[in-house]
């Protein structure tokens, strides 16, 4: 059901960016609009791996370094059908985790310091498996895609209100329209690409489970986290909120429409369930 909801969220968002491209700027500026943002992506895809790493400072540690670490990531990885991850530990406090990489090949699985400290190993295991998900199921590149779409709707927007884009029935310029779609284009785009995350990280949740073959792990683990963040929260970026397995922000105010991840509570209720709870 989530590959369902992600499929029709990404649908959503194409057509809103065909709607709005045909009332701001025509076919021609829908596709400038588009081949812009694509451009402003395409780094931040094939290069998210070293960028992210780097700004969290994490430190990539060898089988000799982390001996416990790497045995129980490449038990995962074999049980998930994926090659090997590169592994990192972040020297931060707050208990977190995340994957990264453009594809299975080019991936890695980042752990704070705070989450080893944490969860026990059965714990660790479920958090693992839900990141070794978003990398089997290729999570990155969707993020992409989705944010690529939301970028090329802001920029048509922009571009209406500077250029006078958007006519009337009857062709004239809309100054009414042209600031509903400017605001409420990025808007709605942003709504849709929040849904996008939340719908991954129930698929995350739900297939880390089948990974470990224990969703109660994960189930545990997400309560500790809960509890963790907001003990010690993390200086995190928000670009990369909905890259972590919870969110660096958890105890905000955030609204439910605009939140990169779903309520933890319902995440739990989900994994009992799979246990037969």
């Amino acid at each position: 059901m989530n590959q369902i909801k992600t499929v029709l969220l990404m649908a959503a968002l194409g057509a809103l960016l065909v709607a709005i491209g045909g009332y701001m700027g025509g076919k021609s500026g829908a596709t400038i609009a588009l081949v812009a943002a694509i451009a402003m992506n395409f780094g931040s895809y094939w290069f998210s791996d070293k960028v992210v790493l780097r700004m969290y400072n994490a430190q990539e540690v060898t089988e000799s370094e982390a001996p416990d670490l790497h045995h129980l990531v490449s038990q995962l990885v074999a049980s998930a059908g994926l090659p090997m991850p590169k592994v990192y530990i972040i020297p931060d406090p707050s208990p977190n985790a995340f994957a990264t990489g453009r594809n299975p090949s080019h991936s890695a699985v980042a752990v704070t310091e705070g989450i080893l400290g944490l969860l026990t190993w059965e714990e660790l295991a479920g958090v693992i498996s839900h990141e070794l998900s978003h990398i089997k199921h290729r999570d990155i590149l969707i993020q992409t895609v989705a944010s690529t779409f939301g970028a090329a709707i802001t920029y048509l927007a922009q571009f209406g209100m500077l250029f006078g884009g958007g006519r009337d029935e009857e062709g004239r310029s809309s100054i009414v329209g042209m600031l509903l779609m400017a605001i409420l284009g990025p808007i709605a785009a942003m709504i849709i690409q929040m849904a996008i995350s939340r719908s991954r990280e129930y698929m995350a949740d739900a297939s880390g489970a089948e990974i470990c073959g224990q969703p109660m792990w994960l189930a545990g683990a997400l309560d500790k986290l809960r509890r963790g963040v907001e003990a010690v929260p993390m200086d995190a970026a928000p670009a990369t909120e909905s890259m972590f397995i919870v969110s660096p922000f958890l105890g905000g105010t955030m609204a439910k429409l605009f939140a990169t991840h779903p309520p933890i509570e319902e995440r739990i209720a989900r994994l009992q369930h799979m246990a037969g709870y």
